[in-house]
């Protein structure tokens, strides 16, 4: 992302442009329209988040992108690193609206107090009172005012308007009527304090009080709106700027420290207490407990040993550590997981894309309404006052900005608050798709079991010593990375015998040549394709040892079935709690497995899966996995796949919604909509509460945004809204919206029960590891 990113499969180019300049949602369709308008180029650009993530053929100059956006009337750079997306931006904005807010409150209130007591006290006015007004509105009108001005010719320079072209119309329209009366001479009326007066009044009304007023609360709501912006992409920018700035690393048997971007792959640095983690490593000396809540969300620290990986940006607060680096950059798993909430911030959600279409016709429909709006009450024969006040009101409430901050305010807060939690979400389109789940489909290993397996069992055939079983097996199932391979391969000899021609076999196992034998290692169905005849008393103690609820890896060479190898893994303690959770927000759990229906079934009712009507389907291939997943799918549901290991990336990318374990292989995390940032499936059920809850927020804030200008505008066309009115509104629905939005900061998730319905104690699984517990019914 940082750099043009080319995809294997597609040989699509990404590119990263910030977008400076835009006001509003029709801003944002504008630069889009005229990216897309340039050849094999798809383009989407997000207000909230003001940048523009393009995808592009091979050979695309950048340049020709930043030209385009700025021919559009806006500026534009390209994002070259992940850490430069931190802009200062927001807060030069912050910082200027705030300057012209201040200057216009100071000039505001004299203003209006003066024009409120000569309304009510005609006898007050004293001669030239008009001039004051002018002197006071000036500097209102022009620089305070002038972000509007500079935005709508700009717009007019390139032919296009924006909702700042309606303010910047409105105060333009109301300072020359006011001027017009005060240059005209004879009597003159202060516009702010007759309030619906404007219906009877005749030509003498004077709105610069009111042009100025309007400005003000415009301001405000400027100002609100920017700095709740820049709060709600609060968690990104922390998320980006949590990881070290210098590491001390050890070289030629010395420490230097040196900028976390000279760290080499493979370099040793050391870690003292209260110090982060540099990077992605694994610790080669000392034991410490790893404060990890930046990356999982999970508040308690966790141990680590030495041969243990570590995630970079996690705190060090017990001993000091000496690491081996692992990843660099941004491979790292801060980084990755900063991307993935920066582009599910950058993406736009469906009702985002009508929002933009709707904001994109508005503002010259609303022009043209308040030039009928004027037409019409002149023909009628009112007053032109009266006629300008209508016109005015219609430009300036009708302004879409809360319309066009609806949808992007409440994913920027959601994506950032689901961060905060360990949920990670590649975009706006996988938090609909969580939003509307029923079904969820757990991978057994790595998933629901901690995918920490170990072998508790060697069974050998007649002439087989165990130890040469074991050896030979970890032989092959070193060049595997299954969990159940690393299990055999930790539990064999410390330099196991070298293999050739490796080849992993998905879903049955693996083979190899271990000095003149081949070799086969996986599942029964495996060695009987291979015509390997069975053993009858191995096939006795493997029926035995499946009904225990271990994994049973057959191992054989030369033509015979050599020894059996018993792999225990145990379920995670969570488990059970987020089958519980998920049955309580509506979702069906169903448990996917390559194992054995005997594993399966022990460790489904370890969770409390409902082993009827399909619930667990055992022995299956990964492409019968997607088969699953298609067939579930077929029969109107919305299903999410949850899974950790290679075999899972291609049922994980069938499903409507593929969920990742966090620390599952890359293929599956690069396969995923959702990724883990933690192994606690607990925040499975909080992933889709929070989207349940920002997709709710969205709807009201469409139903808000859509609903004021609706009753808005035909109010201000039947002059019943004073200008002054209809600004303060405008200003306060983009500040509701924001503010709305701004509310899933505090979001926290529900937990159920503690034990499922109609449990009340406990019994351990045998073959599941002694400390495992599952609930057993009355």
């Amino acid at each position: 992302m940082p750099d043009p990113q080319t995809s294997t499969t597609s040989r699509v180019l990404h590119y990263d442009i910030l977008v400076g300049g835009m006001t509003c949602a029709a801003c944002a369709h504008r630069v889009e329209r005229r990216l897309n308008k340039l050849d094999g180029v798809v383009a989407t650009v997000n207000y909230a988040t003001e940048r523009a993530r393009v995808e592009c053929p091979p050979g695309t100059d950048p340049r020709t992108l930043i030209t385009q956006v700025e021919g559009a009337g806006y500026s534009a750079r390209r994002i070259d690193d992940l850490v430069d997306t931190a802009d200062a931006g927001p807060e030069r904005r912050v910082a200027d609206l705030r300057r012209r807010l201040a200057v216009a409150a100071v000039l505001a209130v004299p203003l209006a107090d003066m024009s409120l007591a000569l309304s009510l006290f005609p006898e007050l006015r004293f001669s030239g009172w008009e001039w004051v007004f002018l002197a006071l509105a000036a500097p209102m009108v022009g620089w305070c005012a002038w972000p509007f001005h500079r935005a709508a010719l700009n717009g007019l320079r390139h032919r296009t308007s924006s909702m700042d072209t309606l303010v910047s119309l409105g105060v333009v329209a109301a300072t020359a009527w006011s001027l017009w009366v005060i240059f005209r001479g004879g009597a003159a009326e202060p516009g702010f304090g007759t309030g619906w007066a404007a219906l009877t009044r005749t030509d003498d009304a004077l709105y610069l009080d009111v042009a100025a007023v309007v400005i003000t609360f415009l301001l405000a709501g400027r100002f609100f709106e920017a700095r709740a912006k820049r709060t709600a992409g609060s968690a990104m920018r922390a998320l980006l700027a949590w990881g070290a700035k210098d590491v001390e690393v050890l070289r030629d048997g010395r420490a230097v420290r040196v900028p976390v971007a000279d760290l080499l792959l493979g370099d040793r640095f050391t870690v003292r207490p209260g110090e982060k983690v540099a990077t992605d490593a694994v610790v080669v000396e000392g034991r410490s407990a790893l404060d990890t809540s930046v990356i999982t969300g999970e508040a308690v620290p966790r141990e680590v040993l030495p041969g243990d990986d570590v995630v970079g940006g996690t705190v060090n607060t017990g001993g000091r550590l000496v690491l081996q680096a692992t990843r660099v950059g941004a491979d790292t798993q801060l980084s990755r997981m900063a991307r993935l909430v920066e582009q599910a911030q950058e993406g736009k959600a469906s009702a985002q894309r009508l929002a933009d279409r709707v904001s994109a016709v508005f503002v010259p429909a609303v022009v043209v309404l308040a030039l009928a709006t004027l037409a019409g009450w002149l023909l009628a024969g009112q007053p032109v006052s009266a006629a300008v006040t209508a016109s005015i009101a219609v430009l300036i409430v009708a302004c879409p900005c809360a319309l066009g901050l609806a949808t992007p305010t409440a994913i920027l807060v959601g994506t950032g608050r689901g961060a905060q939690l360990g949920i990670f979400l590649k975009g706006p389109q996988a938090l609909e798709s969580t939003r509307a789940l029923d079904t969820v489909v757990f991978d057994k290993t790595g998933t629901l079991t901690e995918g920490r397996m170990r072998v508790d069992e060697i069974r050998a055939g007649a002439g087989s010593p165990p130890d040469e079983i074991l050896a030979v097996a970890a032989a092959v199932e070193q060049a595997s990375e299954h969990p159940i391979a690393a299990a055999i391969v930790a539990a064999g000899p410390d330099r196991p015998p070298s293999v050739e021609d490796f080849e992993a076999l998905a879903g049955l196992g693996a083979r190899g040549r271990v000095g003149r034998r081949e070799v086969l290692i996986g599942r029964p169905r495996l060695l009987a394709e291979h015509g390997y005849p069975p053993d009858p008393d191995l096939d006795e103690e493997r029926h035995r040892m499946e009904a225990q609820g271990t994994t049973v890896v057959v191992v054989g060479w030369d033509d015979r079935v050599r020894g059996l190898l018993a792999v225990t893994d145990q379920v995670r303690p969570t488990a059970a709690a987020a089958v519980t959770a998920l049955r309580q927000l509506g979702l069906t759990p169903v448990m996917l497995t390559g194992d054995n229906p005997r594993t399966a079934a022990a460790v489904a009712e370890a969770v409390g899966i409902d082993d009827h009507d399909g619930g667990v389907i055992a022995e299956a291939m990964p492409e019968d996995k997607v088969e699953v997943v298609r067939r579930l799918r077929s029969q109107g549901r919305t299903v999410a796949v949850i899974g950790d290991g290679i075999n899972d990336a291609a049922a994980l990318a069938a499903a409507d919604l593929g969920i990742a374990v966090g620390r599952g292989t890359d293929a599956a995390i690069e396969a995923a909509d959702v990724v883990l940032g933690r192994d606690d499936l607990l925040i499975v059920a909080d992933a889709v509460e929070l989207a349940r809850r920002t997709h709710r927020t969205i709807r009201w804030n469409l139903v808000w945004a859509f609903g004021y200008n609706v009753a808005a505008l035909p109010l201000a066309v039947a002059g019943l809204l004073n200008p002054l009115i209809a600004g303060a509104a405008m200003a306060l629905s983009s500040v509701f919206v924001v503010a709305h939005s701004l509310r899933l900061r505090r979001f926290e998730p529900s937990r159920p029960s503690p034990t499922p319905s109609g449990a009340s104690r406990c019994s351990t699984v045998p073959g599941l590891g002694r400390d495992h517990r599952r609930p057993v019914a009355r």
